[in-house]
């Protein structure tokens, strides 16, 4: 989709947008070709206008292969067909983000199987991952059947399948709604590799119940989930891993963030923001261990708070002496007094010099 975002602002009152492209499918072929140097592609539709060629290169931009973009024919106002766009507002503490998309009578949503050729894809081009999910397949009645021709065909090429189940009641209310996605869904499963969703998902999407969650879903029970995915496995044989996010908002720019995946019966877990502290506590505590008058840079934001926490921890204890430990921090913000809760000072002494004994003059 064409993304627009307001930046510091809010959509309601902005006077200008930054413009991005994005979308669930995309952002993970474009994360695979930047961050991980793989060949990908995306198979979508645009409507032929200078909005089109604007999103077109953008994805250029990103290294995602454009060679599979169907173009349709338009006119000059949409009625025929038109490219999704979509408004992105951060959140800000308490505020959480807005999202406000405008994408009905686009033209991914009217592509046909017939618009791709999914046999050549698949078959003579031997694309080995195909990644889709719930998303498209609500934006229509015809973007159901067109993204299970397109599994199918992956599935009868030996090409990997993901996806991505993303509940949203809102897409699916036009075109039947919790009993309509749970059709969809239920058949595309049968084809699937390797399923994303969480508890929410599978619950609306495949009918799955988890045991010992409260209904309003606002904590994962991990072992009902565990037993949820292995009846999921069961009832589909093909899943070859189930994984799906955990996230713990805290404010609308402060998040855990976390995940889980099933393979083989197991349900593995990534390690998560208090480990990730303990690791890094554990670096700066073995420099001043080994070296008592060494020199430290610091930084300062939300990313540390929990670094500095357990550094604080293991002083109490008396496992750390920071005497003659000197620090460096970020330089300051021009013109902020020492006891603006928004300078470096203000924050270093806040989250870690005032609970430590480092010398104020280091």
């Amino acid at each position: 989709m064409f993304r627009l975002d307001p930046g510091e602002g809010r959509i309601r009152t902005a006077r200008s947008f930054r413009a991005w492209e994005g979308g669930g499918e995309y952002n993970v072929v474009r994360g695979l070709r930047r961050c991980f140097g793989l060949n990908t592609g995306i198979i979508t539709a645009f409507a032929d206008n200078e909005v089109g060629m604007l999103m077109e290169n953008f994805i250029l931009q990103g290294g995602v292969d454009t060679s599979l973009i169907k173009w349709m024919k338009t006119d000059g106002i949409g009625r025929i067909c038109r490219n999704g766009i979509n408004f992105t507002e951060r959140g800000y503490g308490i505020r959480g983000a807005v999202g406000c998309s405008d994408r009905a009578n686009t033209a991914i949503s009217k592509a046909t199987p017939e618009d791709f050729d999914f046999d050549y894809i698949f078959g003579e081009l031997g694309v080995r991952w195909l990644h889709t999910g719930g998303i498209y397949a609500a934006l229509s009645e015809q973007s159901c059947e067109t993204v299970l021709a397109a599994i199918k065909t992956a599935k009868k090429y030996g090409t990997i399948v993901s996806y991505d189940l993303n509940y949203r009641p809102s897409m699916w209310s036009a075109i039947g709604g919790k009993e309509k996605a749970q059709e969809v869904n239920k058949e595309i499963a049968k084809y699937v590799d390797v399923m994303i969703g969480n508890e929410e998902d599978f619950t609306a999407c495949l009918g799955f119940k988890i045991e010992g969650n409260d209904e309003n879903l606002k904590e994962l029970n991990l072992d009902g989930y565990k037993k949820m995915i292995n009846e999921a496995a069961k009832t589909y044989p093909n899943f070859k891993a189930v994984a799906t996010t955990l996230r713990e908002v805290k404010t609308a720019t402060v998040n855990d963030w976390s995940a889980i995946c099933w393979a083989d019966g197991e349900i593995y877990k990534a390690k998560d923001y208090d480990e990730l502290s303990r690791k890094a506590a554990s670096i700066i505590a073995s420099q001043v261990l080994m070296k008592p008058e060494c020199v430290l840079g610091l930084a300062t934001g939300s990313t540390p708070i929990g670094t500095y926490k357990q550094l604080i921890e293991w002083y109490n204890k008396g496992d750390l002496d920071f005497s003659g430990v000197k620090s460096v921090n970020l330089d300051e913000y021009r013109g902020l007094t020492r006891d603006n809760d928004q300078s470096y000072y203000y924050f270093m002494h806040e989250h870690l010099f005032n609970h430590v004994n480092i010398k104020e003059e280091n």
